[in-house]
């Protein structure tokens, strides 16, 4: 029997203006990846759940299955991340970047699809809720998220040891299309000389160590920036159009 109602957790990615008083919302659910549905009514002011339903909101939604898109019958707040990340504009920023790369991870023929689901939705939940409680610095979130998005995705780079030959590092040279950190011998055009303490910082946003992140020095910082933005571009095989707005550094 097909499924008709279903209930999910979700974070909402999305939304925009259908007809006169509806909107479409895009949703990365726990458990059903990546659903498009529509909100009816929620633009007119008496509607119940319209507040409910802003981008970075983590949500529990019901939902009813429909042929081209579902319709949002239920939702309750379990989290309201937009509220204090839409009053800080390097904030939004970021999440609106986090929020792009998890929309165009998880689309249907995407590389995460639905069996990456749980995993997409808990490490998109937990870097929107470590940066609107300013557990750390809004930048160094964005780019552990992107480092950790891709590696769900089988992406992930090599921060100590040659992505070429494995030879143990750690090494000085950066190769985005490579993988990662290469050494003397596998360096090729377009490897960028990095500072060692700027592999440290790439190894530490990769594995979520914080103590070695928010010890980062602001130089670090910002060469490791250009790496993961380089790195997902290349992997996404088009820029990530929210990261151009985004204040490095």
């Amino acid at each position: 029997m097909t499924r008709r109602l279903y209930r999910d957790e979700a974070v909402v990615l999305r939304t925009h203006r259908l007809g006169e008083a509806d909107r479409i919302v895009v949703l990365l659910t726990r458990h059903h990846g990546q659903v498009r549905a529509v909100a009816k009514g929620v633009r007119r002011s008496s509607s119940r759940f319209g507040a409910r339903l802003e981008p970075f909101s983590m949500v529990d939604v019901q939902l009813h299955a429909g042929r081209s898109l579902d319709v949002v019958t239920q939702v309750e707040t379990i989290d309201p991340f937009s509220r204090a990340i839409a009053a800080d504009y390097m904030m939004f920023t970021c999440a609106t970047t986090m929020v792009e790369a998890a929309e165009r991870l998880s689309t249907d023929d995407g590389d995460l699809g639905t069996e990456a689901s749980p995993q997409q939705y808990l490490l998109l939940a937990g870097a929107l809720a470590a940066m609107s409680r300013r557990r750390h610095a809004p930048g160094l979130v964005l780019d552990s998220y992107l480092l950790r998005c891709l590696a769900l995705g089988g992406w992930a780079p090599s921060c100590y040891d040659c992505a070429v030959c494995a030879a143990p590092g750690p090494h000085r040279f950066f190769h985005v299309q490579t993988g990662g950190a290469v050494c003397e011998s596998c360096r090729s055009a377009g490897a960028v000389e990095v500072e060692p303490g700027t592999m440290v910082l790439l190894g530490a946003l990769l594995s979520g160590d914080w103590p070695v992140a928010d010890a980062s020095a602001p130089r670090q910082r910002s060469q490791a920036s250009g790496l993961v933005s380089a790195y997902t571009t290349w992997h996404l095989e088009r820029r990530l159009r929210s990261l151009a707005l985004v204040e490095r550094g």
